[in-house]
Protein backbone atom coordinates (compact mmCIF):
# COMPACT_ATOMS: atom_id res chain seq x y z
CA UNK A 1 0.00 0.00 0.00
CA UNK A 2 2.84 2.41 0.74
CA UNK A 3 4.23 1.90 -2.77
CA UNK A 4 0.88 2.93 -4.26
CA UNK A 5 0.77 5.96 -1.94
CA UNK A 6 4.25 7.08 -3.07
CA UNK A 7 3.27 6.75 -6.75
CA UNK A 8 0.09 8.77 -6.17
CA UNK A 9 1.97 11.43 -4.23
CA UNK A 10 4.66 11.76 -6.91
CA UNK A 11 1.96 11.97 -9.60
CA UNK A 12 0.18 14.73 -7.70
CA UNK A 13 3.42 16.71 -7.29
CA UNK A 14 4.23 16.35 -10.99
CA UNK A 15 0.72 17.40 -12.01
CA UNK A 16 0.81 20.41 -9.68
CA UNK A 17 4.15 21.54 -11.09
CA UNK A 18 2.90 21.28 -14.67
CA UNK A 19 -0.36 23.03 -13.79
CA UNK A 20 1.38 25.94 -12.10
CA UNK A 21 3.98 26.31 -14.85
CA UNK A 22 1.33 26.37 -17.58
CA UNK A 23 0.09 29.80 -16.48
CA UNK A 24 3.36 31.60 -17.22
CA UNK A 25 5.67 31.73 -20.14
CA UNK A 26 9.43 31.73 -19.99
CA UNK A 27 9.43 35.32 -21.21
CA UNK A 28 10.09 37.47 -18.13
CA UNK A 29 7.39 35.70 -16.12
CA UNK A 30 4.58 37.38 -18.11
CA UNK A 31 1.25 35.58 -18.22
CA UNK A 32 0.97 33.26 -21.21
CA UNK A 33 -1.90 35.33 -22.65
CA UNK A 34 0.31 38.43 -22.88
CA UNK A 35 3.10 36.67 -24.75
CA UNK A 36 0.60 34.86 -27.00
CA UNK A 37 -0.91 38.22 -27.99
CA UNK A 38 2.56 39.42 -28.97
CA UNK A 39 3.04 36.35 -31.18
CA UNK A 40 2.16 37.83 -34.58
CA UNK A 41 1.76 35.71 -37.67
CA UNK A 42 4.38 36.92 -40.16
CA UNK A 43 3.42 39.53 -42.73
CA UNK A 44 3.16 38.11 -46.23
CA UNK A 45 2.39 39.07 -49.81
CA UNK A 46 2.02 35.89 -51.79
CA UNK A 47 -0.36 34.04 -54.10
CA UNK A 48 -2.82 31.24 -53.59
CA UNK A 49 -2.76 28.09 -55.72
CA UNK A 50 -5.05 29.85 -58.21
CA UNK A 51 -2.62 32.75 -58.69
CA UNK A 52 -4.60 35.33 -56.68
CA UNK A 53 -2.61 37.78 -54.54
CA UNK A 54 -3.10 37.23 -50.80
CA UNK A 55 -1.71 39.26 -47.88
CA UNK A 56 -2.09 39.13 -44.11
CA UNK A 57 -5.25 41.20 -44.63
CA UNK A 58 -6.97 37.83 -45.13
CA UNK A 59 -7.25 37.65 -41.31
CA UNK A 60 -9.20 40.92 -41.01
CA UNK A 61 -12.93 40.63 -40.45
CA UNK A 62 -12.71 37.12 -39.02
CA UNK A 63 -12.62 36.26 -35.33
CA UNK A 64 -10.56 33.17 -36.06
CA UNK A 65 -8.66 31.85 -39.04
CA UNK A 66 -7.65 28.21 -38.88
CA UNK A 67 -4.27 27.94 -40.64
CA UNK A 68 -3.56 24.39 -41.81
CA UNK A 69 0.08 23.88 -42.79
CA UNK A 70 0.30 20.83 -45.01
CA UNK A 71 2.42 19.18 -47.66
CA UNK A 72 1.71 17.37 -50.92
CA UNK A 73 4.07 14.61 -49.72
CA UNK A 74 2.12 14.01 -46.48
CA UNK A 75 -0.48 11.19 -46.40
CA UNK A 76 -2.20 12.40 -43.17
CA UNK A 77 -2.42 15.92 -44.66
CA UNK A 78 -4.05 14.60 -47.81
CA UNK A 79 -6.38 12.28 -45.88
CA UNK A 80 -7.81 15.13 -43.77
CA UNK A 81 -8.45 17.43 -46.76
CA UNK A 82 -12.00 16.21 -47.56
CA UNK A 83 -13.04 16.69 -43.93
CA UNK A 84 -11.41 20.16 -43.85
CA UNK A 85 -13.19 21.10 -47.07
CA UNK A 86 -16.54 20.00 -45.64
CA UNK A 87 -15.88 21.86 -42.38
CA UNK A 88 -14.92 25.04 -44.27
CA UNK A 89 -18.32 25.00 -46.00
CA UNK A 90 -20.09 24.69 -42.61
CA UNK A 91 -18.10 27.29 -40.64
CA UNK A 92 -19.78 30.34 -39.14
CA UNK A 93 -19.18 33.57 -41.08
CA UNK A 94 -16.68 34.89 -38.53
CA UNK A 95 -14.38 31.85 -38.93
CA UNK A 96 -12.38 30.71 -41.95
CA UNK A 97 -9.74 28.17 -42.83
CA UNK A 98 -6.73 28.68 -45.07
CA UNK A 99 -3.98 26.28 -46.01
CA UNK A 100 -0.28 26.79 -46.58
CA UNK A 101 1.42 24.36 -48.97
CA UNK A 102 4.63 23.93 -46.98
CA UNK A 103 6.64 21.93 -49.51
CA UNK A 104 6.53 24.63 -52.18
CA UNK A 105 10.01 26.07 -52.70
CA UNK A 106 8.54 29.50 -53.54
CA UNK A 107 5.29 31.13 -54.55
CA UNK A 108 6.27 30.28 -58.16
CA UNK A 109 6.87 26.52 -57.62
CA UNK A 110 4.75 25.20 -60.50
CA UNK A 111 5.31 21.49 -59.84
CA UNK A 112 4.20 21.61 -56.20
CA UNK A 113 1.37 23.98 -57.10
CA UNK A 114 0.06 21.48 -59.66
CA UNK A 115 0.23 18.64 -57.12
CA UNK A 116 -1.57 20.77 -54.52
CA UNK A 117 -4.31 21.79 -56.97
CA UNK A 118 -4.87 18.14 -57.87
CA UNK A 119 -5.13 17.12 -54.19
CA UNK A 120 -7.45 20.02 -53.37
CA UNK A 121 -9.71 19.33 -56.37
CA UNK A 122 -9.92 15.60 -55.55
CA UNK A 123 -10.89 16.49 -51.95
CA UNK A 124 -13.44 19.15 -53.03
CA UNK A 125 -11.59 21.84 -51.09
CA UNK A 126 -12.66 25.38 -51.84
CA UNK A 127 -10.78 27.33 -49.17
CA UNK A 128 -7.71 29.47 -49.93
CA UNK A 129 -4.37 27.65 -50.03
CA UNK A 130 -1.22 29.74 -50.10
CA UNK A 131 2.07 29.23 -51.84
CA UNK A 132 4.65 30.56 -49.35
CA UNK A 133 6.66 33.72 -49.97
CA UNK A 134 10.00 34.40 -48.22
CA UNK A 135 8.35 35.51 -44.96
CA UNK A 136 6.17 32.40 -44.79
CA UNK A 137 9.12 30.19 -45.76
CA UNK A 138 11.06 31.56 -42.78
CA UNK A 139 8.08 30.86 -40.50
CA UNK A 140 7.73 27.32 -41.90
CA UNK A 141 11.35 26.58 -40.95
CA UNK A 142 10.11 26.36 -37.34
CA UNK A 143 7.22 23.99 -38.08
CA UNK A 144 8.13 20.58 -36.70
CA UNK A 145 5.73 18.21 -38.50
CA UNK A 146 2.88 18.10 -40.99
CA UNK A 147 0.09 18.80 -40.73
CA UNK A 148 0.36 21.57 -38.15
CA UNK A 149 -2.67 23.71 -37.51
CA UNK A 150 -2.59 27.07 -35.78
CA UNK A 151 -5.23 29.67 -35.01
CA UNK A 152 -4.98 33.37 -35.84
CA UNK A 153 -7.26 36.20 -34.71
CA UNK A 154 -8.50 39.10 -36.83
CA UNK A 155 -5.44 41.19 -35.91
CA UNK A 156 -2.98 38.55 -37.11
CA UNK A 157 -2.05 37.26 -33.64
CA UNK A 158 -1.44 33.56 -33.19
CA UNK A 159 -3.77 32.42 -30.42
CA UNK A 160 -4.07 29.30 -28.31
CA UNK A 161 -2.30 26.05 -28.93
CA UNK A 162 -1.06 24.57 -32.18
CA UNK A 163 -2.16 21.09 -33.15
CA UNK A 164 0.48 18.84 -34.66
CA UNK A 165 -1.00 15.95 -36.60
CA UNK A 166 -4.30 15.44 -38.41
CA UNK A 167 -7.07 15.95 -35.84
CA UNK A 168 -10.07 17.82 -37.27
CA UNK A 169 -12.25 17.12 -34.18
CA UNK A 170 -9.57 18.83 -32.06
CA UNK A 171 -9.46 21.83 -34.44
CA UNK A 172 -13.25 22.16 -34.13
CA UNK A 173 -13.10 21.89 -30.34
CA UNK A 174 -10.46 24.63 -30.15
CA UNK A 175 -12.37 26.96 -32.49
CA UNK A 176 -15.46 26.64 -30.25
CA UNK A 177 -13.29 27.38 -27.21
CA UNK A 178 -11.61 30.41 -28.81
CA UNK A 179 -14.93 31.87 -29.96
CA UNK A 180 -16.18 32.06 -26.36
Amino acid sequence: MSKLFKILLMSMVAFSTIFLAAGCSAENGKPAQETAAANKFPAFNTVDVNGNTVTQDIFKGKKITVVNIWGTFCPPCIEEMPELGKWAREMPQDVQIIGIVCDASSKNDKETKAAAVSILNDAHVGFVNLMPDEGLMKYLDNVEAMPTTIFVDGNGNIIGEKVVGADVPKYKELVKKYLK
